[in-house]
């Protein structure tokens, strides 16, 4: 046969094809063996990341110098060369091809952009659905288990009210108020993402599996845990972190002075995220946590969505003019240039975005922009949104 024959060339192609396949999943095998060693955490992972360049080069490195890596200790570097953890991905890899379901690894481009700024968020998650986690504009909605009437009617206009905005909604699949917000986000066609405190093989509570299934079709699941995982105490504290980290602001419906409605607020604020709380008569149980948040300044009050629009600048009386590149100031510094270059090429920027675009991490980012705010270079709109001044 002509090695330049049609039939040759079509074996070529299926070479080079099934050769790439083999290596995106050779790739995506290690991400998920990295996820499940023992003793590796969120910021240890991205400090192995960082000085090994990806995960298959973390298994492959030698132990002399993964010991030189903070945070690796003896029984770390033991985990890493022990095969168990890449025999766990590849079973993890067979239920992901057989289910359909999404990765999202940390370096990946199509990792939530939100959560990608957390410095504590998990190095993979898994995805099934069609809704789009990198929305214009994200939301999750949390509160008590123990929904009252008045808690519920609060999702029903809330969600109702934010449709306008074509927001994507996440929650927690929980009773109560979580699973009102569902409820009603599905009623309205809004486009809604539970995150679970479990793999992606169970439906936890089990009587949410059809709100579930519907929210495939609108919206999706999401969750850093393997399949095979049970829904233990200890996983809602850190799915806790994803519902705060996946958007742009949390609105606390109604929650108890204790809770993981207040625990999400909590994670909000440290991720430098806005937080919302509806307040509640002063003897009700489930109104202490959301008043509890507004009087300590933890969250911004909230009585109706024109409230959110106006801190969020959603309104479009808050777009304001934009200057010629020409007016730049001459004093910038180099990072401050570069802020600014971003600004006036965007309009307006939130802090997410400006970090993502920028490359500077989020706390070397406040000061640049503290610096320019002090210097009247820029102007900080509701919502943690900049433009130039």
């Amino acid at each position: 046969m002509n090695a330049t024959s049609p039939m040759s060339l079509h074996l070529f192609a299926h070479c080079l094809y099934s050769l790439a396949i083999y290596s995106l999943n050779m790739a995506l095998l290690h991400q998920l063996a990295l996820s499940c060693i023992p003793g590796i955490g969120p910021v240890l992972a991205r400090n192995l990341l960082s000085y090994c360049g990806d995960a298959e080069e973390v298994f492959k490195a030698k132990s002399k110098h993964l010991a030189l890596i903070p945070g690796i200790g003896f029984k770390t570097l033991k985990f890493l060369k022990e095969h168990s953890a890449l025999q766990r991905a590849e079973q993890e890899l067979n239920f992901i091809e057989k289910f359909k379901i999404k990765t999202f690894f940390l370096t990946d481009d199509e990792y939530p952009k939100r959560l990608r700024n957390c410095a504590d968020a998990p190095i993979i998650v898994y995805f099934k659905g069609n809704a789009n986690l990198n929305a214009g504009k994200v939301i999750s909605i949390v509160g008590t288990r123990n929904a009252t009437e008045y808690g519920k009617e609060i999702c029903k206009s809330l969600i109702e009210d934010l449709k306008v905005h074509e927001p994507l909604i996440i929650s927690g699949l929980a009773y109560g108020i979580d699973g009102a917000a569902h409820k009603e986000a599905l009623k309205n066609a809004v486009p809604n993402v539970a995150v679970l405190a479990h793999g992606l093989d169970r439906i936890y509570p089990a009587q949410h599996r059809a709100m579930a299934e519907k929210m495939l079709d609108c919206g999706g699941l999401i969750t850093e845990f393997m399949s095979g995982t049970i829904p233990d105490r200890e996983n809602f504290p850190k799915r806790n972190r994803i519902i705060a980290g996946l958007a742009d602001l949390t609105i606390v419906v109604e929650a108890n002075i204790k809770g993981g409605a207040l625990i999400t607020a909590e994670l909000a604020n440290s991720y430098n995220r806005d937080v919302f709380a509806y307040p509640g008569r002063v003897y009700d149980e489930f109104s202490q946590g959301c008043n509890f948040l507004i009087k300590t300044n933890r969250a911004n009050l909230m009585t109706r969505v024109a409230d959110l629009e106006y801190m969020m600048g959603w309104t479009t009386d808050q777009i304001l003019p934009l200057k010629s590149q020409l007016s730049l100031p001459l004093n910038l510094s180099e990072d401050e240039q570069n802020v600014a270059d971003l600004l006036y090429a965007n309009g307006s920027l939130g802090v997410d975005d400006l970090a993502i675009k920028s490359g500077f991490q989020q706390s070397r980012l406040v000061m640049i922009i503290l610096g320019m705010e002090m210097n009247g270079s820029i102007i900080s709109l509701p919502g943690k949104i900049y433009k130039m001044a």
